[in-house]
């Protein structure tokens, strides 16, 4: 699957729904993202079952702001919902699958209890 350009319009759509979506977060000028780019193009065409979005942080000033993203490239993992990883940096290619190794791998009944609890 290629990626999906992700705006204000859809991101909680595409964001909300059960499964992973990955989101990078990028910008044009931006060396490390375009060096990233790449990687990031090879692994959802790997990874069909996935979303892999991509935030022009320029064009979408609002949802970086959001998120408070405050370095680019930003990588962020949202598993049925809920953010489970933001980093800045991009990632070398293992890192990338391992991350998402990871994050399929997660518990997500587990997930959401610990999150109640730091809530509440």
């Amino acid at each position: 699957m290629a990626t999906v350009a992700l705006t204000a319009d859809n991101f909680d759509e595409l964001t909300k729904k059960d499964g992973i979506v990955l989101v990078d977060f990028w910008a044009s000028w931006c060396g490390p993202c375009v060096r990233f780019a790449p990687t990031y193009e090879r692994s959802s065409e790997k990874h069909t079952a996935i979303t892999f979005g991509k935030v022009d942080t320029e064009a979408e000033q609002l949802l970086a702001a959001k998120f408070d993203i405050r370095s680019i490239p930003t990588i962020m993992a949202i598993r049925d919902g809920v953010i489970v990883f933001s980093q800045p940096g991009a990632l070398p290619e293992s890192a990338l699958e391992s991350l998402i190794e990871q994050v399929e791998k997660l518990d997500m009944d587990d997930v959401r209890e610990q999150l109640a609890a730091q809530a509440g």
